[in-house]
Formats: C-alpha cells, structure tokens, sequence
C-alpha cells in the first residue's frame, strides 16, 4: 500500500513555485533596465550588483590613448552589459580613427579641451569616447535609440537641446548622406551651434554638384575648410571633411527669390555649367523625320542623376505639365526609366483635359492639377483636335484622344475644328515657386502644344526658372508631317530654329534642359 502525500510536499511546492515566479519577474525587470531603458544597473531597485566605483578597465593593445577609466564620471562609466562593446576590436578601431580625426581638428584650432560637444547620429558612441579621451569631457551623442551613458535619445532633424547649446558639433559617417530629411539635419545643427561655433561633417559628396547641395543646406554658416580623407572603413573608403563656421549674423529667410536678385534672374553657378558641358549636344540640324529622331534621342540622354550624387536636397519633385493619361509619361517612362537613385519623388500632373482625370484619383502618390498651365489665373478656351497625329502614344485612351491645345477665351460664333470646353488656367510659374524651393530637387516634363512659347519666358520673368533642375521639354513647330510626305504643319506657326533658340537660352541660364518627343 502507497504511503500518503503529506500536506508538506504541497506546501513545498507552492513555495517553490512562487519562488520561480519571483526569480521570473526579477529578470524581466532587470532586463528592461539594462537592455531596454539603457539605464544602469546601479540603481538599487531590482539590480543585485554594481560596478564598483574606483574600477579602472585599461582596453588591451589600444595604446595610451584609448584607455577606457570606468570611475565615478557618469560619462566614462559605461554599464557592465557593454563591456564587450566596449573592448571589441571594431570599437578600438572606431576611437583610434576619430581620436586622430579629433587631434587634428585641436591642432588646427576648430576644437578645444573646454568645447561643449555634440555628435550627430551616432549609435555607439565611439566618436563621443574618442572626445572624452582626448580631454574634451563636456560631450555627448544622440541617437534615436540611446546608448547611456555616451549617447541619449535624438536625432539629426530633431536634437533635444536649446538654442546656441554647443561650440562644436561633429557629424560622422556619411549620416548626413543618408537622411531622408537632409535640410531639418541641417536646421537642427545651425540651431543648436552657438554663432562662431564650428560644425564638422564626413559625408561622400563625391562631386561638385552634391558638394554644392551640401554647403546649400548651411545658409547661416560659411565654409572653412574641406579635405579628403581616409575613411573608417571598406564601406566608406574615403570621405569629405568640411569644417563650417556658423556666422555671427544669421542671414534672413523670408526670400522667396531663390538663386536670383532684384531682376530674378538666376546666378548660373560653375558647377552647373560643367553639367551642361556633359550633356547630350542639341540636335541642331532639322529633322526630316522628326517622329522617329526625336524618339531616338532619349536613348542618347544624359539624366542628372546618372551624372552626378543628388544627395543633400530637401525634396524630390516630378512636375508633368501636359501629363494626359498616367501611363502617357509618368507611369511608362518617369517611373520605370527615370534614374532616381534611391529617392522617392513627389509627383504632380497637370492636366487640363477632363478625360484623363477619372484615372488619377486611382493613383496613388500622385497630386493631378486639373487646370491648363499658363501665365496667369483666367478662363480659358481648349481645344482638343478631332484628328490626332501626335505619334508615340502607347496609351489605349490616348490614340482615341486628340491633343488639347489651351487659347484665348472664345466668342461666340468662332469656327473651331474639334471639341472645345471651357477650363480654368493658372500661374504656372507662380504656383512653381509656391509650391518647390531651392533646396529641393526638380525635375519637370513640358508637352504643352506650343504654349511653352509663353510659359518659359514667363518662368524667367518670375525668376521660377532658378527652381528647375532638368527639364524635358518638346518644342512644337511646323514640323514635317508623318501623313503627308513634303508637307508642313500648319497647326503651328513658329520654326524648329525658334525652338532650337529656346533649348540654348535655357542651356545658357544654366538649366539643363533635353529635347523631348
């Protein structure tokens, strides 16, 4: 016969079991103070442990000047769960090459032992270590997600600190390349620099033009110096250096005369004109077979992007005035061919012609202006030919769709050869600068049916012109026509050397423009 259970193995085991509940609880907190928080865990609450306050940690072969001293300093005393962070051979390599970056900034006077320092973006501290090494103590880095006690929470377009805070603000491995919000990056900087305070940033600006881009972005600081230099790495094998010196007189921002003066004309700076150099050469000869050499030339196009880094711009934006249906340019050509370098554009179609708009509200990330472009608000007459010629199109509702053509209001008892409605035209040039900066990056496609004869001129009349970075333009002349070998159109009355006219004024403002089909 089984002996009975006594009422003590009961009782001990109850025991146990909330015993093990007590252990459970104990860890998950301790692990959300350590792991989740990054608070330390001398805090006496649910920590059994501490670092005892005189340990000094000398990391091995690192040299005198990458000794970590882990003491009573809140900086220099990092939690006992990093320290194979901090003894790891990628984090002595990290300080190693920002502490030589560091001494050279000293060398040169850009830097000071007494500089109240930041570090922009940096998850694990490595640049605000290799300060605090070099004597530098009263500094600190931000991160999304911090890192204590080198690193608090913050970012590059969001820094939790006041106004005119630091002497010296450090940005290190390329973060400013990859922001997506590169001009509150920079905002964030120049408002937290202290006037006569130096910014140091490492980015790749492998070219003119996004070294340009860059140093737009610090309106309210002037350049010192740029080098290149080594990089940290295999991923960044060489880098930009550029010191900037935030100014004591911080320039006004109500402007809305981007890169022009009291005329609005545009300031052509080198660095575009080299772009322009590059370019594909204009097609100066008149085609006789227009339809088929001008859809041969885009083979032969030179984007920006494939020509130079269009990092550093606030904004991308596709503007297609004259879109018609979205598969006519934006879905079939802008989206699909259009090198954009990893950027996500803001896309706009302006479209006047009623039967194209139904589709759009079906399309996502794309803003439809359902109005004619022109030089001013008023209402317009558009006529739309009932024999269309225009070749090319590869859209079904398309070919069934002659092409609009915006004029004048009509009177009464006017012969028109198509259909006319009655649409509303606006500013173009001024919605343009409403609507984009000069820190953003343009890009527009003009198919207007012969109204770019006045819609350019009054873009350089406005200083709009300035906003626009690349242009796909199609000129229309009195071209040959594909129906009637040896015949003229005689829809439009200027000539393909005033078209070829508009191409080089454009070219010569500094605009890189390219001939469309």
């Amino acid at each position: 016969m089984e002996p009975a259970i006594g009422k003590p193995s009961f009782f001990r085991n109850i025991l146990v079991r909330l015993l093990l509940f007590g252990v459970f609880i104990i860890i998950v907190r301790f692990a959300y103070i350590v792991i989740i928080t990054g608070e330390s865990c001398n805090r006496g609450d649910f920590c059994f442990f501490s670092l005892p306050e005189n340990l000094n940690l000398v990391i091995a072969n690192a040299g005198p000047s990458v000794s970590a001293i882990f003491g009573s300093d809140a900086v220099s005393r990092p939690n006992n769960p990093r320290l194979d962070l901090y003894t790891s051979k990628d984090w002595i390599k990290a300080v190693n090459y920002y502490s030589s970056v560091f001494q050279d900034l000293i060398s040169q006077g850009y830097l000071s032992p007494n500089s109240k320092s930041l570090c922009v973006e940096t998850p694990g501290g490595q640049e605000v270590f290799a300060l605090k090494e070099i004597g530098v103590e009263d500094s600190i880095g931000i991160f999304k997600k911090k890192s204590k006690p080198l690193v608090i929470s913050g970012e590059g377009h969001r820094i939790p600190f006041a106004n005119n805070t630091f002497d010296f603000i450090f940005s290190g491995g390329a973060r400013l390349d990859k922001s997506a919000r590169p001009l509150e990056f920079a905002s964030e900087i120049t408002r937290t620099l202290k006037p006569e305070g130096f910014l140091v940033a490492h980015v790749k600006a492998k070219d003119k033009y996004s070294f340009n881009s860059f140093l737009d972005l610090f309106n309210s600081c002037e350049l010192v110096k740029m080098r290149h230099i080594d990089g940290f790495d295999s991923s960044l094998p060489y880098i930009r250096e550029i010191v900037m010196k935030k100014k004591s007189e911080i320039p006004e921002h109500g402007d809305n005369n981007p890169g022009g003066d009291s005329d609005n004309k545009c300031t052509v700076a080198e660095h575009k004109r080299d772009l322009i150099r590059n370019a594909e050469a204009l097609i100066t000869e008149e085609p006789l077979k227009p339809w088929i050499t001008l859809k041969r030339n885009i083979q032969n196009i030179k984007y920006l992007p494939s020509m130079v880094d269009i990092s550093f711009r606030s904004r991308y934006v596709y503007v297609d005035v004259g879109a018609r249906s979205y598969g006519s340019s934006i879905g079939s050509w802008f989206r699909k061919q259009y090198p954009k370098q990893n950027r996500t554009f803001d896309i706009y179609a302006i479209e006047a012609d009623r039967t194209f708009h139904e589709e759009y509200a079906l399309k996502k990330k794309v803003t439809l202006l359902p109005y004619a472009a022109w030089i001013r608000n008023e209402t317009l007459s558009f006529e739309v030919n009932s024999d269309p010629t225009h070749p090319g199109l590869e859209d079904v509702k398309d070919k069934g769709r002659g092409m609009g053509r915006i004029q004048p209001k009509m009177s009464t008892g006017d012969v028109v050869d198509g259909e006319v409605d009655e649409i509303q035209g606006f500013d173009f040039a001024e919605w343009l600068k409403n609507t984009v900066t000069e820190n953003d990056f343009v890009v527009m496609k003009m198919d207007v049916e012969g109204t770019e004869f006045d819609l350019i001129p009054r873009l350089f009349e406005t200083g709009a012109i300035c906003l626009i970075d690349e242009i796909f333009l199609e000129c229309h002349y009195n071209r040959w026509q594909r129906c009637c070998p040896g015949q003229r159109s005689t829809k439009y009355e200027k000539t393909y050397g005033q078209c070829l006219d508009l191409f080089s004024s454009l070219r010569e403002s500094g605009v890189l423009v390219h001939q469309w089909w």
